[in-house]
């Protein structure tokens, strides 16, 4: 039991370096998947065109279901190998949950509410900053949360094209048979999953509650 211990102080600046890797990777591919989603998302609440909307959910959720190992694979004669592809490989998971979400979250706009602010004189960029995006900004931040942790989880496997993270212990202590090094490692990308969910979280629960509040008042 002993070894499982002494790992993280032996193994402690390798275990700190490929935490920083996973989380840039975590990092960048959901912020990549917030920048093109979110906009997306209130895009195709606005439009008219069916074809659009079947097309974009469609897109996303074929990326959803490809075997993560399977779109890594492919990226690999396209793009290469390292840091950028498993980024694009991640933020290609990411789309879905964040889309659907925020499609969600101003699809559930009472109609009532925004007719009223049309009646107060709100233009529809005052009604989409001050009215929509707040009241549907808890179901984005869900929808961020759970993209999150996916891809904490789905980083893992990163390494396999040279991108480095906590996949990259976990392997090479595969390779080696290394136990208390793959423990570390697992044990590392658990903790960082259930720390980054429950902060998100936090995030959500003070969002959603100034957003009542704000809703209340309007």
């Amino acid at each position: 039991m002993n070894e499982y211990l002494f790992v993280f102080v032996e193994r402690w600046s390798d275990l700190m370096k490929a935490l920083t890797e996973h989380l840039g990777l975590t990092a960048g591919a959901v912020l990549l998947g917030c920048i093109v989603a979110i906009p997306l998302g209130i895009y195709l609440t606005k439009t008219k065109v069916q074809w659009i909307r079947s097309l974009s959910f469609t897109i996303t959720n074929i990326f959803q279901t490809i075997p993560s190992l399977a779109l890594l694979a492919i990226l690999i004669p396209l793009i290469g190998i390292g840091t950028l592809p498993a980024i694009i490989a991640l933020f290609l998971y990411s789309l879905m949950p964040i889309l659907r979400n925020t499609y969600s979250g101003f699809q559930s706009i009472d109609p009532e509410i925004m007719e009223a602010a049309k009646g107060m004189g709100y233009s529809a960029r005052q009604r989409l900053l001050k009215i929509e995006l707040p009241l549907a900004i808890p179901y984005i931040m869900s929808g961020i949360r759970l993209t999150t942790v996916y891809i904490i989880s789905w980083a893992t496997l990163a390494t396999l094209i040279g991108a480095g993270g906590l996949g990259q212990l976990i392997v090479g202590g595969l390779a080696v048979y290394d136990k208390p090094l793959i423990f570390a490692s697992a044990l590392l990308a658990m903790v960082l999953a259930l720390v980054i969910d429950f902060l998100l979280s936090l995030i959500e629960k003070a969002i959603t509650k100034r957003t009542l509040n704000d809703a209340k008042s309007f």
